[in-house]
């Protein structure tokens, strides 16, 4: 596990990188460069590294928000997801995120560990794709279920 603090960019370009694997690969996250690093720049980024191999990483905003969550596609499956997760939740006593109503893989991996979802947004997206906001937590508990769902 590594970081870049709000302020820091050290390895905003490995996470660009992974990004946009993503999005030529599953047409997902779909940010233009210069709104992604504007965001990565202001949040606060968890960086799963295997072998000096960036895998996954999130980035939050100071409230809890998940900006960006992205898993190298043949590491997914490998707790790396519910890890960023949790790290998140250290800090924050409610995890918020949106997701594309499309994203299947996405909705089912945010509900399994115990986001719900608030409410569907319409157009939410650049590209006219609507979304789902999810939310993680009330103020007690989140840390006990985190726990729970670590240790499965």
């Amino acid at each position: 596990m590594r970081t870049d603090a709000p302020g820091q960019k050290e390895y905003a370009e490995d996470a660009w990188d992974l990004k946009e694997r993503i999005r030529v690969d599953e047409g997902l996250l779909k940010q233009r460069r210069g709104f992604f690093m504007d965001a990565y720049r202001r949040s606060m980024t968890y960086l799963l590294f295997e072998n000096d191999a960036l895998v996954a990483f999130a980035s939050t905003r100071r409230d809890g928000y998940i900006l960006f969550l992205a898993v190298l596609p043949e590491a997914r499956g490998e707790g790396h997801g519910k890890r960023l997760v949790a790290e998140v939740a250290k800090e924050h006593p409610v995890v918020t995120c949106h997701a594309r109503t499309t994203n299947r893989n996405a909705l089912d991996f945010y509900e399994n560990i115990g986001f719900t979802v608030r409410r569907r947004i319409e157009n939410y997206y650049e590209d006219g794709g609507s979304a789902f906001y999810l939310r993680l937590g009330e103020e007690a508990g989140l840390r006990e279920r985190l726990s729970e769902f670590l240790l499965r």
